[in-house]
């Protein structure tokens, strides 16, 4: 699990009506003393984690949905290409 998912379930914590304020004082401490009161990376921020193939199959899927515009159309064909460089 990613520092990132971490944070998030304690984020969800305190913003979830039905935990108890123990639990929320809990999370509210772990974010601020280890996550930098929940500054972290997206979990997704590191193209490294990406599966190429996913990538480059929603990119091919942008580049076929007629409700994308030409704009993200040519964008995703181009990163397509640079990916097969």
């Amino acid at each position: 699990m990613t520092d990132a998912q971490i944070a998030g379930g304690h984020k969800a914590t305190l913003n979830n009506p039905k935990v108890s304020q123990e639990a929320k004082q809990h999370s509210k401490k772990v974010l601020e003393e280890e996550f930098n009161g929940g500054d972290v990376p997206k979990a997704g921020d590191n193209d490294t984690d990406k599966n190429p193939g996913n990538v480059a199959g929603g990119l091919k899927a942008t580049m076929n949905n007629p409700k994308v515009s030409d704009e993200a159309k040519q964008s995703a064909k181009e990163r397509l290409q640079g990916m097969d460089s």
